[in-house]
């Protein structure tokens, strides 16, 4: 079950160093109410850019507390990923063999577990800023956004997003990829190695994950 400890959102080790600025981005693309549907890469950049300011503009706001902090990031993460999309990919063969039950209880959890996760790195942040660069289409209805994570010191981090617009024409995140990694594919890859270490028992996955976030709730 240690493939859990951390969460592994994703491979903290080979990640963080890049996302440190982008923790802001993985809370940041939800405060548009819903735009209308891409006809350009125009639309794709520019939604990226003022979904940022919505995200900076809570994570320099010091008078929040820590459970206002997390309301905030919980309601920009669930508007802005596609967590039903990113859930059933991350579970992979797994997902087609699990109950409805069991699908909701994991979707439910896998939400909280990495929104409190990446919460509680917020007091990392360091005035990085993110400034995007090209938006390219990437299927019928994907776009990969580049992007750059500026920080004080030394050369700016990649970083590009994959969003999916559905048919009301709002954007998801369903991947971020940052130093060619994917997290999507990272996620997929530490989950499939705790079910295999389980025996491929999606009950035991859930009572590990359970614990997981009663350890960070008792973290506060």
């Amino acid at each position: 079950m240690t493939n859990l400890r951390n969460h592994n959102v994703p491979n903290m080790m080979i990640i963080r160093r890049t996302l440190l600025g982008a923790m802001i981005a993985l809370a940041l693309m939800a405060a548009l109410p819903g735009a209308a549907y891409a006809q350009s890469p125009t639309d794709a950049r520019s939604f990226i850019e003022a979904t940022a300011q919505s995200a900076i503009a809570t994570m320099a706001d010091k008078q929040l507390s820590r459970n206002d902090r997390d309301d905030r990031f919980r309601a920009l993460f669930v508007s802005a990923f596609d967590i039903p999309e990113i859930g059933r990919f991350v579970l992979s063969r797994h997902w087609r063999t699990a109950t409805p039950e069991q699908q909701h209880e994991f979707l439910t959890l896998f939400e909280e577990i990495t929104v409190l996760t990446w919460a509680r790195r917020f007091q990392d942040y360091d005035d990085e800023r993110l400034e995007t660069l090209e938006a390219t289409k990437s299927g019928e209805r994907d776009w990969m956004v580049s992007s750059r994570i500026v920080k004080r010191e030394g050369p700016p981090n990649p970083v590009q997003w994959r969003i999916r617009q559905g048919t009301d024409g709002a954007f998801r995140i369903t991947d971020i990829i940052a130093e060619g990694v994917s997290m999507a594919i990272t996620l997929r890859s530490d989950y499939a190695s705790t079910m295999q270490a389980n025996g491929g028992r999606i009950d035991t996955l859930l009572a590990t994950m359970r614990t997981k976030l009663d350890q960070l709730r008792a973290a506060g």
